[in-house]
């Protein structure tokens, strides 16, 4: 985040509420001053930018789908915990084959007829 989006902040910026990472989420203290009539909204992260780690109920408010932030969903056994986008790093996941991972796969089986023209 650079200092114009906190002085910003500061300056006309009202805090509406924060996730379960930290994130801040904040509003216009002047109703429609923003684009399309409507006030801005914004997000402060806590740690690094990454836009996969606001949660759907964030989301949907960020993108004006509802009017105010939904209550966050109770946990269910089947939610699995936030995990970061590893595109681009080592923690990518690479199939087999790939050629960081030795660039050779499993012959093919036969099952597989190449297409003639």
């Amino acid at each position: 985040m650079d200092i114009g989006t906190y002085l910003f902040t500061w300056a006309k910026g009202r805090l509406v509420g924060t996730d379960a990472q930290g994130n801040r989420y904040f509003t216009e203290r002047k109703a429609g001053r923003g684009r399309l009539g409507r006030a801005r909204r914004w997000v402060l992260y806590n740690g690094p930018v990454e836009a996969s780690r606001i949660p759907p109920e964030w989301h949907a408010w960020l993108h004006y789908t509802v009017d105010e932030p939904l209550a966050p969903p109770t946990d269910k056994p089947w939610v699995k915990p936030h995990q970061p986008n590893h595109t681009g790093t080592a923690e990518a996941y690479l199939p087999a084959g790939h050629d960081r991972r030795g660039g050779e796969r499993q012959a093919a089986t036969g099952d597989y007829e190449a297409w003639q023209p």
